[in-house]
């Protein structure tokens, strides 16, 4: 983990956005406290959801598109 204060970051941001392209996370710092986490985005929240997840809790009527 890498900390920065905003003015580092600022010179060099591509080569930061690099680092945490290569999962690194980033905290940035202002007046000697935290204030921000930059991290990769994780992979999982491009998944598809899975097919039935709650069978069986809820039922469709015969006529549910009947005008």
């Amino acid at each position: 983990m890498l900390t920065l204060t905003i003015d580092e970051i600022q010179k060099n941001l591509t080569s930061y956005l690099h680092q945490v392209g290569a999962r690194e996370n980033i905290i940035l710092i202002q007046e000697g406290q935290p204030i921000a986490e930059i991290k990769p985005v994780s992979s999982t929240a491009q998944q598809l959801r899975p097919y039935g997840l709650c069978p069986g809790e809820f039922t469709v009527a015969d006529d549910f598109d009947t005008p």
